[in-house]
């Protein structure tokens, strides 16, 4: 009908107007202005696809642009040829439907029409979802271009999904997905998962999608986001209210996520309160009165949910050890419960269903491979403030804390250093997430500036937890750097840096310290103060990351009383400069095992360097395990916060 024919061209000569308002091109973009034979690596064939119409971009040749506004609507008078065909095209698709399929190529994502421009515009004006298309894929030469990085990594993707028009915005989110989703690149997806990630996708985009656009965010980033913390079977069965709610709650996490600046890192509690940390009677009476919604009879009420118990695991043990000291800063005016055991989802459910039923306000969840589970009980409970025990993680409803642990390990190189005698020191590294690298080239520096010969032979328990000591006896190395933490239920436990004897011994020579109950009166401090929630450091774009080291008192070194004194007062007088800020592991000239990281002169790492660090120093003797070397078990802790090259392939 023509008058459908003057409704559609309306719409057209509304976006042309906005677009020349806007300072942009009105009509449809076409692919020949867009390439040219030279950058094109090759052409593919793909057959014929139901290809969804939002995803048509423009016209193949620049003869037909000029019919169409951007939108696709037609910007022709209604007395022409083309408004006939047009009115034709729409009466016949309203009383037989369109079956031929219109010809398309695709280039970086989006579709140009060869033949057809009029069937796409009739079915984008009736609201249609897609229509079935002749499809050839231009492939782009490949580059160093950002965007051309992205395509050639959604290729494999369409290859094991068959999906269209599937974008994100940075690079290594489709290896992310197919983990998330238990797939990979390599292996055709099931067809009922395929159908179910399209449902769950066209779901969620359809409620981001009006204030997405607002915001220009892409609706494929937040929905990787969401899929971290709620499974697409419960993305496929949420009232459409309720994923609305959980949208807004996470909007600060998209925001954060595709930010530039995304982490507000605190390294000292003096920063937001010149009096933190000089807690005494009178600053928790003066907390009291300032204020009183905290009292003996109504005490801020803490909740610890650990992944293990403090039985059986050593880090458990530390951090109860430092919940149990909480009433000596704070007497009855902190409450706080332990809920361990929490591996599984639905043991981790049930404890922050207790936390809500005891009314606690505060949830410190302890282990990083927690941290999803924490998220998604952010979104769920926003009145409650969450704490997870990780470091340089980018959200923004679950605030990270951890310790600068590397200024412990630089102390501790140095001293194993100074009693190797064959200048050979054996490392038994942990996971390879944000913060652990960091800590064995801080240990390999610290022994290289005591012994130039000096190498550090590192060993992975993520790898390999059963045989790495007879490993090292094997060597010749006898000086070994272990766990950090004592275990409750293992006296033999090995940990801190020991020396293996002979006879199979072994002789503690240091270890770690970390005070954790003097790391959880910091923050309870902030919450009672009321500095928690200052403007310095709270920004809705930013997630917020706790760092704290020696110069706060969160972390020390204690050694043996057998240790030469000349080692203990080298050590004090290393450990001095790190606590007045005199000295850094991580200043000065630097070298990796792949060349110069920093030379003499240049300004030392920064916080972020220091954390995101992927590379070993040159006295490194070993690697950086890949995902696919990894135990299973560890996997989990790893996908959530492994280094770069660690969750790689």
């Amino acid at each position: 009908m023509i008058e459908d024919y003057k409704a559609a061209k309306q719409q057209g000569e509304r976006a042309r107007r906005n677009a020349l308002l806007k300072g942009r091109n009105p009509y449809l973009p076409a692919l020949e202005d867009i390439i040219s034979r030279q950058e094109i690596a090759g052409e593919v064939e793909l057959g014929v696809h139901e290809i969804p119409l939002s995803i048509f971009a423009g016209t193949r040749m620049k003869g037909r642009q000029n019919s169409f506004a951007d939108n696709f609507m037609p910007l022709l008078g209604e007395s022409t040829e083309f408004a006939i065909k047009w009115s034709n095209l729409y009466d016949y698709q309203i009383s037989e439907g369109i079956s031929d399929a219109v010809v398309a190529y695709e280039y970086m994502h989006n579709f140009y029409v060869e033949e057809g421009n009029k069937r796409v515009s009739v079915m984008k004006y009736l609201k249609s979802y897609s229509i079935p298309t002749v499809v050839t894929r231009i492939l782009p030469k490949k580059t160093d271009d950002k965007q051309v990085k992205i395509y050639y990594e959604y290729l494999p993707f369409y290859e094991v999904t068959g999906i269209f028009g599937f974008v994100f915005s940075e690079p290594g989110c489709y290896t992310r997905l197919a983990s998330q989703l238990g797939q990979d690149l390599e292996t055709p997806w099931p067809d009922e998962l395929v159908s179910n990630f399209k449902d769950a996708y066209d779901k969620f985009a359809r409620i981001f999608q009006s204030r997405g656009e607002r915001s220009g965010l892409r609706a494929e980033d937040a929905f990787l986001i969401y899929l971290t913390m709620f499974p697409l079977e419960r993305l496929l069965s949420i009232e459409d209210d309720r994923l609305k709610k959980h949208i807004d709650r996470l909007w600060d996490e998209f925001l954060t996520e595709t930010g530039e600046s995304k982490i507000t890192l605190v390294e000292d509690p003096k920063v937001i309160d010149p009096k933190a940390g000089t807690l005494s009677e009178d600053r928790v009476a003066k907390f009291l009165m300032t204020r009183p919604i905290y009292s003996s009879a109504k005490p801020l009420k803490l909740a610890f949910i650990h992944e293990k118990n403090e039985n059986n695991s050593s880090w458990v043990y530390g951090h109860e050890l430092g919940r149990n000291s909480l009433p000596e800063y704070f007497g009855d005016l902190v409450d706080s419960i332990t809920l361990d055991n929490c591996e599984t989802e639905e043991a981790f459910d049930a404890a922050i269903a207790t936390a809500i039923a005891d009314e606690d306000d505060v949830i410190f969840t302890t282990s990083v491979s927690l941290m999803n589970y924490t998220l998604r009980a952010a979104v769920e409970h926003p009145k409650i403030k969450f704490l997870n025990c990780s470091a340089n993680l980018q959200i923004k409803s679950v605030r990270s804390y951890a310790v600068r642990m590397y200024e412990a390990k630089f102390l501790m190189g140095a001293m194993a250093a100074s009693l190797s005698e064959n200048h050979m020191i054996g490392y038994y590294a942990g996971y390879p997430i944000y913060g652990t690298v960091a800590e064995i080239n801080a240990f390999a520096i610290g022994a290289g500036m005591v012994d130039p010969r000096s190498s550090v032979h590192v060993k992975w328990s993520s790898k390999n937890k059963e045989t790495w000591e007879q490993e090292f006896a094997r060597e010749g190395i006898s000086i070994i750097s272990a766990s950090d933490f004592i275990r409750p239920d293992d006296p033999e436990h090995l940990h801190g840096v020991y020396r293996l004897e002979a006879d199979g011994s072994r002789t503690q020579l240091a270890a770690v310290m970390p005070d954790w109950g003097r790391y959880y009166a910091l923050i309870v401090e902030s919450i009672l103060s009321g500095s928690y929630d200052a403007r310095a450091i709270a920004r809705k774009d930013r997630a917020l990351n706790y760092w704290y080291g020696m110069s706060q008192e969160v972390i020390d070194v204690i050694y043996a009383k057998t240790l030469p004194y000349n080692t203990v007062k080298m050590l004090d007088t290393l450990k001095r400069g790190i606590v007045n800020g005199h000295l850094h592991p991580f200043d000065g000239e630097i070298h990796s095992q792949d060349g110069i990281i920093r030379k003499a002169g240049d300004p030392r790492l920064t916080n972020e360097e220091i954390l995101q660090m992927d590379w070993l120093a040159d006295n490194v003797v070993g690697n950086i395990p890949k995902i696919t070397e990894i135990r299973e078990d560890a996997r989990k802790t790893v996908s959530v916060a492994g280094v770069k090259g660690a969750t790689e392939k």
